[in-house]
């Protein structure tokens, strides 16, 4: 008994000076004292606060909560001539470009932030140093996923992280506990958002899936699995429900969802071939075959993403929708219809990788205009010079 005393009372000293140091008022200061005395004493699993040495990501002051997307950057093309080493200045401009005009509380790196089968193995981290940069100097929080150009025999996705984690402490990218994901598929996790800082339960959650691809690193390099691994499926459950005990115990509210996945679930690939232009707008010019969505590289290993797929869309509740990256040619949102849940490509912002005329290169900016998770969410492409189409609103009624 007096040990539980003891670490109740421990809690609610942490909690008052975490408060305090929200508000950004000393702890003798008249305003942290009354803030103190307002906190509740609660008792919230250690697992369902990861960042505790982090500020906390929260929605605007106005209410509003805007996540700048960029996909497919493709850093460390062609090192060995002219041309590669441009398209990371061009990146790296349009990077400092966006996050000046847009000015989002959030930014996701979603996957092939770097073109590894290209790199040099003595290197191939310090291209994380360049990618980040742009995020340090606007000082803005971001995530990132891996994608299956971060998996080659010079680099690995946990290298990435690692190096991301230490480039940069705005960075809330982390790893799955061990025995999850997969080899090749650390990168799954999912952030908080609160609707303020003071708040005791989160009103958004933002999901982060490893869908791995690419090759196993060292001189014996072989293919890896280009899915989010049957493991992450249990992973998800056990998250869930941890969140639900945890934070319903506490306060009771509806939570909304948003989940990034470099490579699109298979289910996708159906979902094109009745796309309907005038209500899914948005460039359409990658057709989903061979390699374009998950567990699909190996015909032999059609189906695996499955568990994942059926997981995500069974535990995680308010789920606004799905983004990925991949296919640098296709910008469409659409409802797939066998779990009745939306899912959107981003768009291709790196000067590396494959691109064709027209396409453009930028961003997919998604804005919450409230908390509530009733309320959809409006989202749309914008290209470098400040061009924006398929502008549409993620609602229950949309692609109905």
């Amino acid at each position: 008994m007096m040990l539980s005393c003891f670490r109740v009372r421990i809690l609610v000293i942490s909690l008052a000076f975490f408060c305090a140091g929200m508000v950004k008022a000393s702890p003798s200061s008249p305003r942290a004292r009354s803030r103190q005395a307002e906190f509740p004493a609660v008792d919230i699993p250690s697992r369902l606060n990861p960042y505790p040495d982090k500020p906390r990501v929260t929605f605007s002051s106005s209410g509003t909560f805007k996540l700048t997307v960029f996909s497919d950057l493709h850093y460390g093309e062609n090192p060995w001539d002219d041309w590669g080493p441009e398209q990371d200045v061009n990146s790296t401009r349009l990077m400092r470009n966006v996050l000046a005009t847009e000015k989002p509380d959030y930014v996701v790196l979603n996957g092939d932030l770097i073109t590894g089968e290209d790199t040099f193995r003595e290197n191939s981290t310090t291209l994380i140093d360049r990618i980040v940069a742009p995020l340090n100097e606007a000082k803005i929080p971001f995530s990132s996923t891996q994608g299956n150009h971060d998996n080659e025999p010079n680099i690995t996705h946990l290298e990435e992280i690692r190096r991301e984690q230490r480039d940069s402490y705005l960075s809330y990218t982390r790893t799955v506990p061990s025995g999850i994901g997969g080899e090749g598929g650390e990168g799954t996790y999912w952030v908080p958002v609160y609707e303020k800082a003071t708040d005791l339960t989160p009103a958004l959650i933002l999901w982060f899936f490893d869908s791995r691809g690419g090759w196993s690193p060292g001189s014996t390099s072989v293919p890896l699995p280009d899915w989010v691994d049957a493991s992450v499926a249990g992973w998800i459950e056990q998250e869930t429900a941890a969140m639900e005990a945890g934070w319903d115990s506490v306060e009771k509210r509806q939570r909304g969802a948003l989940a990034f996945v470099h490579i699109p679930p298979h289910a996708i690939e159906n979902v094109q071939k009745t796309l309907n232009s005038t209500i899914d707008p948005g460039l359409n010019a990658d057709d989903l075959s061979q390699g374009s969505t998950q567990a699909t590289t190996d015909p032999a290993s059609v189906g695996n993403d499955q568990p994942f797929w059926d997981a995500l869309n069974a535990n995680i509740k308010n789920l606004h929708a799905v983004i990925s990256g991949h296919d640098h040619g296709d910008e469409w949102c659409a409802r797939e219809p066998t779990k009745d849940v939306i899912f959107c490509f981003g768009k291709h912002s790196g000067y590396g990788g494959y691109s064709s005329p027209g396409w453009g290169h930028g961003v997919r900016n998604i804005v919450f205009s409230s908390a509530d998770p009733a309320i959809g969410l409006e989202t749309w492409i914008l290209l470098e010079d400040g061009q924006t189409r398929a502008r549409v609103t993620l609602d229950g009624n949309y692609g109905q």
